[in-house]
């Protein structure tokens, strides 16, 4: 059980990373941007394909962000990266309050919103995670990324109630001021990575308390350079499987309260039963964490992405029920509670730490084109044929297609 004395050490990095996340760019616009779909589509007149276009703005831009962040997070500290980010995030965030109905300027705010809230995602923050932890690395992901779910549960009823008590635009700034005010003084006091100068005596009585750790170079640990990543056949295999895998997952996700609107739930039980996917993704970091420390991950992630294909089955039938709702949101939100932690787990365990954030970021950008295209070619598929069936079947195929692959990932490169 020494082991789990990592977290006596490292509990302020994965306390800060789980506010830093939960309160970034990777699950506040995209988990909210369903209950904004009603009032723009009211006052604006847009198709909901309109507005969920503004995603595939969004993850392309991030497509190109992200592997810069990564290089810059790795050459000037992940501290000062995600310092600098939460606050520059939140103002981008703010700046949706000034839509004026033109839809060049809502697509313009998107691409400026991952411009400047980039450095938010994962990317940086699971850098320090992985540096501080050694043999409960899995565990501690999972708990630093719990933020998505919690947030991802809260942020669609914060933002519904600020928009049927005060209207879309307050609500977009009340979600822009939660990273200000939670995320940015935590990562302030709390948030230091390993080579930290002021962390440097904890780390010291951190080797002599956890033996396994003398002969581990935590303050700079061994890896891949990019280069010799890309030149390796599993960042390949990599990229391939999670494109497919992002569009099945982040596909549905913000079009489900209009999937089941259009199957006869009111707006407010459509919520309640969308915000369950936060509860689910939760429940997806805690037991994917626990099993990534134990079992060989590739085949913890098999087993957790071909779940999801039974959801897609209950979507397509033409009459859902609660019950079925309920089973399918969450089955969705567990695959989606893993994604981020087998990205993380994978690139520690294959490329090491070194450059941890370079070759993170990078792959990140594959991530971004599944998950930028689904959600619109979701919603276009609804304007085209008035229903969600057809594209919940390619869903389900691309969760088998981008599977697969994993299990040839072969045994870890570093322990």
């Amino acid at each position: 059980m020494s082991e789990y004395k990592e977290f006596k050490f490292g509990w302020p990095v994965v306390a800060s990373s789980a506010m830093g996340i939960g309160l970034g760019m990777s699950p506040l616009p995209f988990y909210t941007i369903g209950v904004f779909i009603a009032p723009l589509s009211k006052e604006f007149g847009w198709s909901v394909d309109q507005i969920l276009l503004a995603l595939l703005f969004f993850s392309v831009a991030a497509l190109f962000t992200s592997p810069l962040i990564g290089y810059c997070t790795d050459k000037i500290g992940v501290r000062k990266m995600v310092l600098i980010s939460v606050f520059t995030f939140s103002l981008a965030f703010m700046a949706f309050a000034l839509n004026n109905g033109s839809q060049t300027v809502y697509l313009s705010l998107w691409i400026l919103l991952a411009l400047f809230g980039s450095g938010t995602l994962p990317i940086t923050w699971t850098k320090a995670v992985n540096k501080w932890f050694v043999k409960k690395r899995g565990l501690a992901l999972g708990l630093s990324l719990l933020g998505t779910g919690l947030f991802g549960a809260f942020a669609k009823q914060y933002a519904s109630y600020f928009i049927e008590n005060y209207g879309w635009r307050t609500a977009y700034i009340a979600l822009a001021l939660l990273p200000l005010l939670i995320a940015l003084p935590l990562a302030f006091f709390l948030f230091r990575d390993t080579d930290d100068p002021k962390v440097q005596d904890k780390l010291s009585q951190m080797r002599e308390e956890l033996p396994y750790l003398k002969d581990v170079k935590i303050e700079n640990q061994v890896g891949h350079t990019l280069k010799e990543a890309i030149r390796d056949y599993r960042y390949w295999l990599l990229a391939f499987s999670f494109i497919p895998i992002s569009f099945a997952i982040g596909g549905p996700i913000p079009n489900l309260e209009t999937i089941l609107g259009i199957q006869g739930f009111e707006r407010v039980d459509a919520v309640d039963i969308a915000s369950l996917l936060g509860v689910a993704v939760i429940f997806g970091r805690l037991v994917g964490g626990y099993l990534l420390d134990r079992i060989w991950a590739p085949g913890v992630a098999f087993c957790i992405f071909i779940v999801p294909i039974f959801a897609c089955y209950l979507f397509m039938q033409p009459s859902l029920t609660y019950t079925m709702a309920l089973l399918a949101v969450c089955l969705i939100g567990v695959s989606a509670g893993v994604e981020y932690d087998v990205m993380a787990f994978f690139v520690s365990k294959y490329f090491g730490v070194k450059n941890y954030a370079s070759i993170y970021g990078s792959l990140y950008g594959f991530f971004a084109i599944g998950a930028g295209f689904g959600p619109y070619i979701f919603g276009k598929s609804y304007a085209l044929t008035g229903s969600y069936a057809t594209i919940f079947g390619y869903a389900a195929a691309a969760f088998l297609i981008g599977a697969i692959p994993l299990l040839f990932l072969g045994k870890y490169q570093y322990d």
